[in-house]
C-alpha cells in the first residue's frame, strides 16, 4: 500500500460529486441575473463538504463572481464575528474594505444595526459583480455571525448574492436557525452521502499518481465511502480499517494511524503537534513556543516537519490542524493528566499575558472541578465580558460557573442571580423564569430572593405587555422581610401587574427609592393611558423617566427606553404627531431607543404615527417591517398593536378577510383585540355582539387611535340602524373627551359620534379641522354632507362629500371613498365613471408609495441606507424595506439600475 505526504499534494479534481456541483453551478448562473439564493451543504465529518466548497469557489471565480470565503473553527464563540468576519475580509479585493470593516466595530454590541450595516455594504459591493459568500464548518460559527446570517440574506433577496454554507448535521444548530429565517430567497440543500467505490478508487489514484492496487481498493471499500478516511488510508494515517464509528467519535483506526505517523517524526515535531492539539484547532505559534519553552523562531523546522507529515498547515497568521478529526486523534493520545496540566498552564499563561478571561475560559472549562474558585471567577468574568456581543456564549459560561459552585459557597446565590440576568439579556425568558423559580426554592435570604425576582421582573415587564398577570410579580410572605428599598420595588411591580398593592406608592415615597418611584410613576401613567387620560399619562411617564435616571444601576430599575416610547405615543395622541415623529428621529430624546433591541418598538411606533396621520401605505409597510423585526429578535410584545394597525387599514380598504386574518393571528400569538372584533361584528351586522365588545375595550390591551376605531364603529352602526352599538361608541368617546380637555381630535370624535344621533355635525367638522387627523376629518365631512343632503342642502352636502372623498382618497382609504361616491351618485351627482379609488398599479414608478419614491430618489442620489434613514427620520431597517419594495415594483436588482430608472422618470416629468 503506497503512501503520500502533504508536500506532494497538488490540486486534484472533485470526485463523485458531479450532481451536487451541478446544483451549485445552476444556482450561480441564475444568481447573476439577480436571483439570490442560499446553498446548504450538509454531511458527516470527512464526507467531502470542504472539497465541494472549494470546487464551488473555483467555479464561481470563473463565472465572474467576487468571492469571500472562510471556515468557522472550534473556539470561535468567544470572539464576535470571528467566523463570518474573515469571509468579508479575505481576497485581493475584499467584500468589505478595511475602513468600512473597522467602522462595524462601533455597532458590534448592536446586532441588528451590525447586520443592517453589513447588508448595506454588501449591497453596494454587489453593484460591480455578483458575490459568493462562503462559510464552511458553520456548526462552529460564533453566535453573532449566526445572527448576521439569519438577517442579511433575506434583506438582500433581490441582490445577486449566493450564500454557500457547509455544516455537519447538528440538531437545532446554527444552520437550521439560519435557514428557518430565510423566507425571501430559495434554499437549495445538498446532503452529501457516501461516495461510490469508483470515486474512492479515483481519489486514491489522484493521491498516488497511479491506480490503486487490489489490496488498497479492498481497504477503501471498508471506509464507508468517506473521502477523508480514504485520503488518510492512502497517506498512512489510518492504521486499520473498520466500521465508521459515527460523527460523535473518531473513525476506527484513525488514532492508531496518527500515533504511528507521529512516531516517524522528530521528538520536537511530535511535541509541537501535541501542544497544538491542547491549544486548539487553530493557535498562534507564539503560544506553542511559550508552552514548549522555546523561542518561536526555533520551531521553524518542527513546524515544517508537521506540515510535511500532513498534520498541520500554516496560513501565515496561525497554525491549524488540517482537519479537526486529526486534532482530536492527537488530543486523545495525550495522557489525561498531561492534558489537564497543559490546559492549566495555557490558561494561566493567557491571563498573565493580558489575554481576556473569555480567551482563557475554554482552558479553564477543560480542567474545571467543583468548587474551584479560580475557574468560577474566570467564567463569571468571561460571561460578563461577552454579554453584549455574544449572549449565547455568555449563557453557557455563567451556567457552567453556577454548576461548579458548591451548595455551601457564599457566592452561589449571587452567581445564580447573574445566571438569571444573563438569560434575560439573551432574551431566553422562559429559561430565566424556570431557573429563577428553582433558585428561589433553595432557601435564599429574603434580600437575595427579592434581588432575584427584581432581576427577572425588571426585564420582563417590558418584554410582555405591562398589564399581563405574571406569578413572580405577586407579593410573597417573605417580601416583608426584605430591606425597605427592595420591598418597595417589589410592591411597585406587583401593583403594575395588577396585584393588590395599594401601599406601593406610599412605601416608595417613604423609603425614597428612585427605582420604586419609577415603577410607581409608570404604573400611574399606564393606568391613566388605559382609561384614556393622555395628558395625565404623559406627565407620569415623564416622572418615571426622571426617576429611572436617578436609579441608574439599581436592581429592578425599569427600562427607560420603553417608558420613552410610551411618552412619544402619548405626545401623538395629544395632537402633536409631527413633534412625536421628531422625537423618534432623536433616539436620545426617548432614552436609548437607538438600541437595536428596541427596533420592533420603534417600527411599531412609526407605524402608529403613520396610521394616525392617515399615511396608510406607510403605516402598512412599517407595520410589516415591525412584524419582521419581532420575528428576527424574538420580541412580540407589540404584536397586538401592530396587528390592530394592519387590521384597521384592511377595513379602511374594504378587506374584512385580511382584517380577520390579523385578528386571528393576534389572538393566537399575543392577546385579545375586542375593538377590531367589534368592527368586524359591525361589518357582519352582528349588532348585539358589537355593542358588548365596545364595552370591553377598557379592560383590554390598548388599541392604537381608539377614537378612530370607535368612530368607524359608530358610523357603521348608524348605517345599519344599530342603536346599541352607536350608543356604546358615543358613551366611550364622550368619556374619552372628558378625560382629555383641549385635545381637538378627541373632542371632535366625540362630537361626531354625538352628532350622528342629533344631526348637528358642524361642531365636529370645526374641531377636527384643528387636528392632524385627516381620516377623522374626512369622516366628519362625509357625515356632515349626508345630513346636509337629507335636509335639502344639495350644494353644501355635495361640497362636504367631495372634500371627504378627496381626503379619503389621499390617505388610500378605498372603502369610505367608494361609500362617499355611492352617496353622491344617489344624490344625482353625475361624473365620469372611474374606479372606486385610484388603483395603484402593481409595477412601475406609479406603483411606488410616496415614501418608496422618496427613498428611491435619495438612494439614486448616492445616499446609503443609514444616511437616507437620517434624512427621512426612519430606521435603516425601514429604509431597506421600502428599497426592496421599490426594487420589486421597478424590476431592478441594484442601486445602479434604480438610479437609471429615477433619472429617466425625472427627465420624462420635465425635471
Amino acid at each position: 500500500m503506497g503512501t503520500v505526504t502533504a508536500s506532494e499534494a497538488v490540486p486534484r479534481p472533485l470526485r463523485g460529486r458531479a450532481t451536487e456541483l451541478d446544483v451549485v453551478l445552476r444556482t450561480l448562473r441564475q444568481a447573476r441575473d439577480g436571483h439570490a439564493a442560499m446553498v446548504v451543504i450538509q454531511g458527516e465529518p470527512g464526507i467531502g463538504k470542504s472539497a465541494l466548497v472549494a470546487a464551488a469557489i473555483e467555479q464561481a471565480a470563473r463565472l465572474g463572481y467576487t468571492v469571500g470565503a472562510a471556515a468557522a473553527h472550534a473556539g470561535d464563540d468567544i470572539a464576535p464575528l470571528a467566523s463570518l468576519g474573515p469571509a468579508l475580509r479575505t481576497g485581493t479585493v475584499p467584500l468589505i474594505g478595511s475602513a468600512d470593516f473597522l467602522r462595524l466595530a462601533s455597532v458590534i454590541e448592536q446586532p441588528l444595526w451590525l447586520a443592517e450595516h453589513v447588508a448595506a455594504l454588501l449591497e453596494q459591493r454587489s453593484t460591480s459583480s455578483p458575490l459568493l459568500i462562503v462559510l464552511d464548518d458553520l456548526h462552529w460559527a460564533d453566535p453573532l455571525s449566526g445572527f448576521v446570517l439569519r438577517i442579511v440574506p433575506s434583506r438582500l433577496a433581490s441582490v445577486p448574492i449566493v450564500w454557500l454554507l457547509a455544516s455537519r448535521n447538528v440538531a437545532a444548530g446554527p444552520l437550521e436557525l439560519i435557514t428557518s429565517a430565510t423566507a425571501d430567497l430559495p434554499v437549495r440543500r445538498i446532503e452529501l452521502g457516501p461516495l461510490a467505490a469508483d470515486a474512492m478508487s479515483a481519489i486514491a489514484a489522484d493521491r498516488l499518481g497511479y491506480p490503486a492496487d487490489p489490496a488498497l481498493v479492498g481497504a477503501l471499500n471498508d471506509v464507508g465511502g468517506n473521502p477523508f478516511l480514504a485520503v488518510q488510508l492512502v497517506e498512512g494515517m489510518l492504521a486499520s480499517v473498520g466500521a465508521d464509528t459515527g460523527a460523535s467519535q473518531l473513525p476506527a483506526g484513525l488514532r492508531d494511524g496518527v500515533r504511528q505517523r507521529l512516531a516517524l517524526t522528530s521528538e520536537r515535531c511530535a511535541a509541537l503537534v501535541r501542544s497544538g492539539a491542547v491549544l486548539g484547532a487553530r493557535f498562534p505559534l507564539d503560544d506553542a513556543a511559550w508552552l514548549l519553552g522555546e523561542p518561536a523562531s526555533a520551531l521553524t523546522a518542527p513546524l515544517a516537519e508537521a506540515i510535511r507529515a500532513g498534520l498541520l498547515d500554516d496560513d501565515g497568521t496561525v497554525v491549524r490542524f488540517r482537519h479537526e478529526l486529526l486534532r482530536r486523534a492527537v488530543y486523545e493520545e495525550v495522557p489525561p493528566s498531561a492534558r489537564r496540566a497543559t490546559h492549566r498552564s495555557v490558561a494561566q499563561h493567557l491571563l498573565a499575558s493580558g489575554r481576556t478571561p473569555a480567551e482563557a475560559a475554554p482552558h479553564f472549562m477543560a480542567i474545571a472541578e467543583p468548587g474551584d474558585p479560580t475557574t468560577i471567577s474566570v467564567l463569571r468574568r468571561a460571561a460578563h465580558e461577552l454579554l453584549d456581543t455574544m449572549a449565547v456564549t455568555s449563557v453557557t459560561l455563567i451556567r457552567q460557573a453556577f454548576a461548579l459552585s458548591n451548595e455551601d459557597d457564599p457566592e452561589r446565590t449571587t452567581i445564580g442571580r447573574e445566571v438569571v440576568s444573563v438569560l434575560v439579556h439573551a432574551r431566553r425568558y422562559d429559561e430565566a423564569t424556570a431557573f429563577a423559580a428553582d433558585l428561589l426554592r433553595t432557601g435564599v435570604s429574603p434580600d437575595e430572593a427579592a434581588r432575584i425576582r427584581l432581576t427577572l421582573t425588571a426585564r420582563l415587564w417590558a418584554a410582555v405587555y405591562p398589564g399581563t398577570e405574571l406569578t413572580y410579580w405577586l407579593p410573597e410572605e417573605r417580601d416583608d422581610q426584605a430591606s425597605p428599598r427592595l420591598r418597595a420595588r417589589l410592591a411597585a411591580y406587583a401593583a403594575l401587574a395588577g396585584s393588590p398593592a395599594a401601599h406601593a406608592p406610599a412605601l416608595a415615597e417613604q423609603v425614597g427609592d428612585p427605582a420604586a418611584l419609577a415603577v410607581v410613576a409608570f404604573t400611574a401613567g399606564f393606568r391613566a393611558e388605559l382609561v384614556g387620560e393622555y395628558h395625565v399619562a404623559r406627565n407620569r411617564y415623564g416622572e418615571a423617566q426622571t426617576a429611572t435616571r436617578a436609579a441608574a444601576g439599581a436592581t429592578g430599575n425599569p427600562n427607560a427606553g420603553h417608558i420613552g416610547l410610551r411618552e412619544v405615543i402619548l405626545q401623538a395622541q395629544s395632537d402633536d404627531i409631527d413633534g412625536a415623529r421628531d422625537q423618534l428621529a432623536d433616539g436620545a430624546t426617548v432614552n436609548r431607543l437607538t438600541d437595536s433591541w428596541q427596533a420592533p418598538g420603534l417600527a411599531w411606533a412609526r407605524a402608529y404615527l403613520d396610521f394616525g396621520a392617515g399615511r396608510l401605505d406607510d403605516a402598512v409597510a412599517t407595520a410589516r417591517s415591525a412584524l419582521r423585526l419581532m420575528d428576527e429578535l424574538h420580541d412580540h410584545s407589540a404584536e397586538v398593536q401592530v396587528r390592530y394597525i394592519l387590521g384597521g387599514v384592511a377595513l379602511l380598504r374594504g378587506d374584512p378577510i385580511e382584517a380577520q386574518v390579523q385578528l386571528t393571528n393576534a389572538e393566537r400569538n399575543a392577546g385579545p383585540m375586542p375593538l377590531l372584533r367589534a368592527l368586524l361584528a359591525v361589518t357582519d351586522g352582528k349588532r348585539g355582539a358589537a355593542a358588548t365588545l365596545l364595552g370591553e375595550i377598557k379592560a383590554a390591551l390598548l388599541p392604537p387611535w381608539r377614537e378612530d376605531l370607535l368612530v368607524q364603529a359608530a358610523c357603521a352602526a348608524v348605517r345599519d340602524g344599530d342603536a346599541a352599538t352607536l350608543r356604546a361608541a358615543s358613551v366611550a368617546l364622550a368619556d374619552l373627551a372628558a378625560r382629555n380637555p383641549g385635545v381637538a381630535s378627541v373632542a371632535g370624535a366625540a362630537a361626531l359620534a354625538h352628532g350622528l344621533g342629533s344631526g348637528d355635525l358642524a361642531s365636529a367638522v370645526a374641531l377636527l379641522r384643528q387636528a392632524p387627523r385627516p381620516l377623522l376629518l374626512a369622516r366628519a365631512e362625509a357625515e356632515y354632507g349626508r345630513v346636509a343632503l337629507a335636509t335639502g342642502d344639495l350644494t353644501g352636502g355635495v361640497t362636504a362629500l367631495e372634500r371627504a372623498e378627496q381626503m379619503f382618497e389621499s390617505c388610500g382609504a378605498s372603502a369610505p371613498v367608494a361609500e362617499v361616491r355611492r352617496v353622491l351618485q344617489a344624490a344625482g351627482v353625475r361624473r365620469p365613471r372611474r374606479p372606486a379609488t385610484r388603483r395603484r398599479p402593481e409595477t412601475g414608478w406609479a406603483a411606488l408609495t410616496a415614501t418608496e419614491r422618496r427613498v428611491a430618489r435619495l438612494v439614486a442620489n448616492g445616499h446609503t441606507n443609514k444616511s437616507a434613514a437620517a434624512e427621512l427620520f426612519l430606521s435603516p431597517s425601514t429604509i431597506n424595506s421600502h428599497l426592496r419594495a421599490a426594487f420589486g415594483k421597478l424590476g431592478v436588482n441594484s442601486r445602479v439600475q434604480l438610479a437609471k430608472v429615477v433619472l429617466r422618470t425625472t427627465e420624462e416629468a420635465g425635471g
